[in-house]
């Protein structure tokens, strides 16, 4: 199996094959989740600790059970009330947690680069859950895996990612990913809620929802995230959602067997339609959610492996 990342900070630095190794082994895990029986001892003895200095109940419950069903002993430490608040650098944190020698380290921050920063400092395999508007490469990769499942292939596909590029982490990582793997992507929403520089992604821009879904295999839904929002992007939610607001109408464009994703939260009404959303033959939002836990358990195995190679080949050093 072909993996060498030492951290998994974001897509960008993973080549296919290494993506395809993941996905395999999170197909796995997939099965073992869905049997009787769903635990592993593949992350005995080793340590887990999920830091979220930004509040995410789904990422961070996916990391934990993920931890869990490998074996790993898992702690929780709440950052937003933490040391932080009273003046602590990340360095500080970073070489307080260096201390307590955990094997896993899966950080969520505001700042872009804030992970990368900590995964140079510490002696552990770190997992980016989710850096300002960088990158959340496992919510790349469990969009992949899902699409994987429901097309039969991760390749040569026409895939349209709708609404707030900008703010969005999600959209860059999936951006990264499809591209590496031969898709078409099409970024589709608003002028004032795309990116600076938007013209050099290598991908079709549209500010017309219609056009941008025209023929698509994969309609890839984003939340509006307006905590990141300084200022009026949008004239309000109802025009939004009659432009930009995924309904049967506007889907009626894509290709008949497109699949509708939703990285989730979802604002109903607002980026996509509630009836849509829990329709069984085109969304695979849930989907979205169990593979979630199975790419995280396929990330966490593949770096420790590394961890305890790298550790091993030191100690014979």
């Amino acid at each position: 199996m072909s993996f060498r990342a030492r951290h998994l900070l974001g897509i960008e630095h993973l080549a296919a094959d290494e993506i395809v190794t993941l996905l395999d082994l999170a197909d796995e895990y997939v099965a073992m989740n869905r049997g009787p029986d769903k635990h592993s001892n593949v992350l005995s003895g080793m340590t887990q600790i999920n830091m979220f200095f930004e509040a995410s109940t789904r990422t961070q419950a996916s990391f934990e059970l993920a931890g869990k069903r490998l074996g790993a002993d898992v702690m929780n430490m709440s950052m937003a009330s933490s040391s932080l608040k009273k003046g602590e650098t990340l360095i500080d944190t970073a070489l307080t947690l260096n201390a307590m020698r955990p094997d896993l380290l899966v950080v969520r921050h505001p700042n872009s680069g804030a992970v990368n920063l900590l995964a140079e400092k510490v002696n552990c395999a770190v997992l980016n859950a989710g850096d300002g508007r960088h990158e959340h490469p496992t919510q790349a990769l469990l969009d992949a895996l899902t699409i994987r499942r429901a097309k039969g292939r991760l390749h040569r596909l026409t895939v349209a990612i709708c609404g707030d590029i900008a703010h969005s982490r999600v959209a860059r990582s999936n951006l990264i990913l499809l591209g590496k793997m031969e898709n078409r992507v099409r970024l589709v929403g608003p002028p004032t809620l795309m990116p600076a520089g938007v013209a050099d992604f290598g991908c079709e821009v549209f500010d017309d929802m219609r056009a941008g879904l025209e023929g698509a295999d994969v309609v890839m839904m984003l939340r509006l995230q307006r905590e990141r929002m300084d200022g009026a992007f949008i004239p309000s939610e109802r025009e939004y959602y009659h432009r930009y607001g995924l309904d049967a109408e506007k889907l009626a464009h894509a290709a008949p067997d497109a699949i509708v994703m939703h990285p989730g939260p979802m604002n109903r009404g607002v980026e996509i339609d509630g009836t849509l959303a829990d329709d069984i033959n085109r969304s695979v939002i849930q989907e979205q959610v169990e593979m979630g836990v199975a790419v995280r358990m396929a990330a966490m195995e593949l770096l420790a492996a590394n961890l305890r190679r790298e550790r091993a080949e030191a100690a014979h050093g």
